[in-house]
C-alpha cells in the first residue's frame, strides 16, 4: 500500500523509452489525420503546420527546427533529464511524421472526426510524455513549468494558448477549417486537463 509520505518510484530507462516511442507514435498518427484534413493545432506544431501549408516544406523538419530554441529554456527551467527526453521526443515525432505515409494513407477522412480523434490521439500522447517528465518542446515546456510553479492545470493553460494560435490562423486559413481545428484543440487539451491534475500524478 502506498504511504503518502513515501516517495514515488522513479521510471526505469526502459519505461521512459517505451513511453517516448509509444507517445510519439500516437501523436504522429494524430498529426497525420490533421494534415490530411488540412487542420491546425496549437503550440509549435501549429506554427509548423502553418509554415508547411504555406510553403510545402516537410512538417517533420519544420517542427524539429522550430523546437531547437526551446531546448535552452527547458534546460534552464526543467532540468537536464527533462530536456534530454523532450529533445528525443521531438526528434522521434519529426521522424515518425515523415515515415507515417509509408505505413498508412487516408483515402477520405471526415474533418470533424479527424479534429476530435486526432486531438484525442495527440492528447493521450502528450499525457504519456508529461507523466514521464517529458514533452514535445515549445509551449509544452511553458505550461508544464506553470503547473509546477503555480499549480495551473497544464491542459487548461495549453487549451487557451492553442485556441489563440488557431484563431490567428484566420489570416491564412478559411473560417470552417479554423472552427473545426478549435474543436480539435479543445478535445486534445481536455484529455490533459482531466487526466493531468497538479498533485494527482507526478512523473519522475
Amino acid at each position: 500500500m502506498f504511504h503518502p509520505a513515501q516517495a514515488p518510484a522513479r521510471h526505469s530507462l526502459f519505461e521512459d523509452t517505451q513511453a517516448l516511442v509509444t507517445a510519439t507514435l500516437f501523436v504522429a498518427l494524430g498529426v497525420g489525420m490533421y494534415r490530411h484534413a488540412g487542420l491546425l493545432t496549437g503550440g509549435t506544431a501549429g506554427i509548423a503546420f502553418l509554415i508547411h501549408y504555406a510553403t510545402g516544406w516537410r512538417f517533420g523538419v519544420v517542427f524539429f527546427v522550430i523546437n531547437l530554441p526551446f531546448v535552452a529554456m527547458a534546460l534552464r527551467t526543467m532540468g537536464p533529464a527533462f530536456t534530454l527526453k523532450t529533445f528525443a521526443a521531438a526528434a522521434l515525432l519529426s521522424l515518425f511524421t515523415e515515415l507515417l505515409p509509408l505505413a498508412i494513407q487516408f483515402d477520405w477522412l471526415q474533418p470533424l472526426y479527424a479534429a476530435v480523434m486526432g486531438g484525442f490521439l495527440i492528447g493521450v500522447g502528450l499525457l504519456m510524455l508529461f507523466r514521464h517528465h517529458a514533452s514535445l518542446g515549445g509551449l509544452n515546456v511553458l505550461v508544464l513549468w506553470l503547473q509546477q510553479r503555480f499549480g495551473w492545470r497544464a491542459g487548461y493553460a495549453q487549451m487557451i494558448i492553442d485556441c489563440l494560435i488557431v484563431v490567428a490562423a484566420l489570416l491564412t486559413v478559411d473560417v470552417e477549417r479554423v472552427l473545426t481545428s478549435i474543436v480539435g484543440a479543445v478535445a486534445l487539451n481536455l484529455v490533459m486537463a482531466v487526466n493531468h491534475r497538479p498533485g494527482r500524478y507526478l512523473g519522475v
